[in-house]
């Protein structure tokens, strides 16, 4: 059962509540909710809430959710250390 706390991005630790809201505030993707609250950010990038976020939305709009616009995917970035820039390591 899916209440206000329950929880759809758990890396980010953000709330149905707040997904719906913004989908009230008019968001219609999963890019925008994205830049806004930082859902699919965490260390899963979305693996585990980008199809609850995408249920939520087909929901409101009354859309399948195969026509909701799935997010950008970028590679992983690897983490380099700044003395490599500067000429060090």
């Amino acid at each position: 059962m899916q209440t206000k706390e329950t929880i759809v991005c758990r890396c980010e630790d953000i709330t149905l509540e707040e997904i719906k809201s913004l989908i009230d505030q008019g968001y219609r993707t999963i890019d925008e909710i994205k830049r806004v609250i930082r859902a699919g950010m965490g260390p899963c990038q979305g693996r585990t809430c980008r199809m609850l976020i995408a249920q939520e939305l087909a929901k409101y709009y009354g859309i399948p959710v195969g026509e909701v616009l799935m997010p950008t995917f970028r590679p992983t970035v690897r983490p380099v250390k700044l003395g490599t820039f500067a000429g060090g390591e």
